[in-house]
């Protein structure tokens, strides 16, 4: 067998790329989002989620920093609180993860789709996640490369929109941005804007857990570094793209292509070509999601089926060290759901939103727990009191915001989340349900067993009952072989175990030993028949086959003797029905 290679350690900028591209993708949509619901003041919502995002830092960094394994929230409290409770947030990541790489994928295509117009977006969703499946097959080390290259070139298109956003502005004044503050206030309050503002912008930081499920493909002391730079990636540019949107486009532009707004925003800076380099962008760094769920999702299935949560053919390698079946049945995962949906995905942005604002609620609790039950385990950082419980709080007014904004979200997650705990309550209680099934057979099949038994049983005796009726063969003098044929017809023709061979003799007279010893022979040569060889004195008559018939219990019928010669003194019809067999 070919040795298994070690798997890479990823450093700070593998790190962060792997799961900054989830994070950083988010200003394509945030930005379009806080404006809807907060109008004027959706960059202050953006800055608000960047302070509940800086308070995540320590949350994270003190959990994942004490209990350094792949998983997350539901690592968190598995070594906190029972395996039940870690189940509910492994099945919220895995919904998560499966919603982004979706969501990202066939977003993705669409900013395709304006570049190339003819492009089947349904079939190119399907070849984009089977590319970033082979990625992760061929190893985490190949695949950061990949996501380095998408960070980077995503990071520079930002820098640069902004950068002629800045320009127009210097020439152009802020005339734009003081007409959009002129507004009214959205929701008739600002708070009630803010409120909500925030609540959607909170989408933003989706991807910020991605780092704690593949702690242990990094090198030490890389994890807080990598939710340090992602938060300042989201603290930076979704507030100024937000800023720069309401300043050089009117609030009514910025609602109406909410789905493409960096792209209008590019065109309106600078003009085509801009508009042109951030769609690559998005095509890119939305594929750079769908890596980050692949990779996420297969350090968390990888520690829950460790945990034996999931079934363990999940846990095989391939030679470059990667759990491939993972990434397959995933991949699979994700295909289906795409068919299904047939790319209408608003769904699946309900699943998403509910599931990641869960899994964030449940890592700050997870927290909690560590701090009361784990209070001296070592760690290299501490969250204060009162920053987690406003970070937990925030949270839990962002997931209430989304139900409130989008009531139907909370049904359609249900949907996919029941059947997703379903499964893993299966798993987690899968001995008592084979004892039940256990219990439910014997209930049924134990009356049939019993049934079955006693049949077994009486056809036995039936068996021996048949088998155990003796013949009779009346011999005199023959030789060897002629009994041999008589003993072949007897165990192919009649039904027993027992034969007896009789021989009369006139008084005085008796078998010779070699006859004897002929029989013995035969009696080895047919041990399924039981051979008795008895000896007579007297005369060979019809009383005396009565007789012995009466004295042995043997029907007549079942008593053969050879054929007769013409001096038998006896017509065959006296002898009260023996036959003949040879």
């Amino acid at each position: 067998m070919e040795p298994q290679k070690l798997r890479a350690k990823l450093g700070e900028l593998a790190s962060t790329s792997i799961s900054g591209n989830d994070i950083s993708s988010s200003c394509l949509y945030v930005s379009a989002l806080a404006v809807i619901h907060a109008g004027q003041y959706a960059w202050i919502s953006l800055l608000i989620v960047g302070v509940v995002l800086f308070l995540f830092r320590k949350i994270y960094g003190e959990v994942v920093g004490a209990l350094p394994m792949n998983g997350g929230a539901y690592n968190a409290l598995l070594n906190t609180t029972s395996k039940g409770m870690a189940s509910l947030a492994a099945a919220l990541t895995l919904l998560s993860y499966m919603a982004t790489a979706v969501i990202s994928a066939n977003e993705a295509m669409a900013y395709l789709k304006n570049i190339v117009p003819h492009l089947p977006v349904i079939m190119a969703t399907i070849g984009l996640l089977a590319v970033f499946m082979g990625l992760v097959i061929i190893g985490i080390g190949e695949s950061s490369k990949v996501a380095i290259g998408i960070f980077i070139f995503h990071l520079s298109s930002l820098v640069l929109l902004s950068s002629f956003a800045g320009f127009y502005l210097f020439e152009n004044g802020l005339k734009v941005f003081m007409e959009n503050n002129a507004l009214p206030v959205k929701h008739g309050a600002l708070p009630m804007a803010l409120f909500f503002g925030f609540s959607a912008a909170m989408l933003g930081i989706s991807g910020f857990e991605s780092s704690a499920n593949f702690v242990e493909e990094q090198k030490k002391g890389v994890f807080p570094k990598t939710l340090r730079n992602m938060w300042v990636v989201v603290t930076i540019f979704n507030p100024l793209i937000a800023f720069l949107a309401l300043a050089v486009l009117p609030i009514s532009e910025i609602e109406s292509n909410s789905e493409a707004l960096l792209s209008i925003m590019g065109n309106q800076v600078s003009g085509s070509w801009l508009a042109f380099l951030v769609s690559i962008d998005a095509v890119l760094v939305l594929s750079g999601a769908v890596l980050t769920s692949f990779v996420g999702v297969s350090g968390l299935v990888e520690r829950i089926t460790l945990d034996r949560i999931l079934p363990p053919f999940l846990l095989k390698r391939n030679k470059n060290g990667s759990t491939y079946r993972i990434a397959i049945v995933f991949f699979m995962l994700c295909v289906s759901i795409l068919l299904i949906t047939e790319g209408n995905l608003e769904a699946l942005a309900g699943v998403y939103t509910i599931a990641f604002l869960s899994v964030m609620a449940l890592f700050g609790i997870g927290n909690i727990l560590l701090k009361v039950r784990r209070k001296h385990l070592p760690r290299p950082e501490r969250s204060g009191w009162i920053s987690l419980l406003i970070a937990i709080l925030a949270v839990i007014t962002a997931l209430i915001g989304n139900i409130i904004l989008n009531p139907d979200y909370l049904a359609v997650f249900m949907e996919y989340f029941i059947p997703t705990i379903a499964l893993v309550l299966v798993m987690l209680n899968r001995t008592a349900l084979l004892k039940l099934l256990l219990r439910l057979i014997r209930y049924f099949l134990d009356p049939v067993n019993r049934f079955l038994v006693k049949s077994y049983q009486s056809i036995n005796k039936t068996i021996d009952k048949i088998n155990d009726q003796e013949f009779v063969y009346f011999t005199k003098k023959d030789d060897v072989a002629a009994l041999n044929k008589v003993l072949l017809y007897i165990r192919n023709n009649e039904h027993t175990r027992k034969l007896k061979i009789v021989s009369v003799f006139p008084e005085g007279e008796q078998a010779t030993q070699s006859f004897v010893s002929d029989l013995n022979v035969l009696d080895r040569e047919y041990p399924e028949i039981k051979v008795d060889y008895i000896q007579l004195h007297g005369e060979f008559t019809p009383q005396l086959i009565k007789k012995l018939s009466e004295e042995w219990n043997i029907p007549i019928n079942f008593m053969f003797i050879g054929s007769p010669s013409d001096k038998f003194p006896y017509p065959l019809q006296e002898l009260g029905g023996v036959r003949l067999i040879i």
